[in-house]
């Protein structure tokens, strides 16, 4: 349920709706809006009956049940777009934001060469896997902690954030020591023990969502962070499994504005993913764009055909620099054209 408190509500009356909403065994999650707060009360229906006496305490306008499934997440409990500042970028906010770099860190030199090139191109955000889950055992798996520590420099010689994965909940902490945005990969959407630990961390998560996964279990999933008290998390449509064998995934671009309906939380696309070919990833980018989503996480190197992982799907500078434009125009139209997407 969600206590809609008045206008006028005073800050000892919401800390007393707040204590009071705990002392009959409900979590509390307060959202302060422009003209009123909500204050979000998070558990089982036990308590129900006893929760809505909460209507009478001073300062309540009003108690709504919430119908979702995913209380936190949902627009029921909070109907602003959550905007989220990493670095000087705002995932959510009016702008259109790009995350790009390599699908994997493999030296500080790729590194390096990897974010000059996001930079000259108006990228906001640096990609880059230091712990890389593979299909194949004997696969390429990340430099790991010596990753972790290029991207910190390179993040210090260039001044982009950097977005990089973490797999392991023993590994959240020192993932946050380095970056600036936690993903938590497809294949982890629903290790419930990972999405509670970055749920504790101070950071913003990158959720993408799994090959098989619903949209209803990727905003569960999300709720599982959300509950923890970590109120940034990105969603990322990044390709489902059908039988199309066309491309690697299939773009549910579909999601986006159903998502958008659905939450606050803002919504980025994996155009790389999810067709596994870099010729597709610009006419993607364009259907996110136009869609309405925040943001996009592409997969760029210096050199694709020497790329340790994921070459194939890895835009070449030249061509990363065509999409920057297509971006900027197409956003430039859809903000002055047709209205500042909401």
């Amino acid at each position: 349920m969600i206590i809609l408190m008045k206008r006028n509500a005073t800050e000892g009356q919401i800390d007393h709706v707040t204590a009071w909403v705990e002392s009959v065994g409900y979590h509390t999650h307060l959202s302060r809006g422009v003209e009123r707060t909500i204050i979000g009360a998070i558990g089982d229906d036990r308590g129900k009956t006893q929760l809505k006496s909460a209507e009478y305490l001073p300062g309540v306008e009003k108690i709504v049940p919430i119908l979702k499934p995913y209380k936190l997440a949902s627009r029921e409990f909070r109907e602003e777009n959550t905007q989220i500042r990493v670095g000087e970028a705002v995932v959510g906010g009016p702008k259109f934001v790009v995350m790009a770099g390599p699908c994997t860190v493999e030296s500080e030199e790729q590194l390096l060469e990897s974010a000059y090139i996001a930079r000259k191109g108006g990228a906001d955000i640096l990609r880059g896997g230091a712990f890389k889950p593979r299909t194949s055992p004997y696969s390429f798996q990340g430099m790991e902690k010596e990753g972790l520590k290029l991207l910190k420099k390179v993040r210090e010689r260039t001044g982009l954030p950097v977005v990089t994965e973490v797999m392991s909940p023993a590994d959240v902490d020192l993932v946050e020591e380095y970056s600036d945005i936690l993903q938590v990969g497809a294949r982890n959407v629903q290790n419930f023990a990972l999405l509670k630990k970055v749920g504790k961390a101070r950071k913003p998560v990158l959720l993408k969502r799994g090959m098989m996964t619903t949209i209803e279990e990727l905003l569960m999933s999300a709720e599982y962070i959300l509950a923890e008290g970590n109120e940034e998390v990105i969603l990322c449509e990044r390709g489902i499994r059908t039988f199309e064998t066309a491309t690697r995934n299939t773009l549910d671009i579909s999601a986006v504005p159903v998502l958008k309906e659905l939450t606050h939380l803002p919504v980025i696309v994996d155009p790389s993913h999810a067709s596994g070919h870099a010729k597709y990833v610009i006419p993607l980018c364009r259907a996110a764009v136009a869609v309405g989503a925040d943001g996009v996480i592409v997969e760029m190197h210096p050199e694709p055909e020497k790329a340790v992982c994921d070459g194939p799907q890895s835009l070449r500078p030249e061509s990363f620099y065509e999409l920057m434009e297509e971006i900027r125009r197409l956003s430039s139209f859809m903000n002055n054209g047709m209205g500042v997407r909401s």
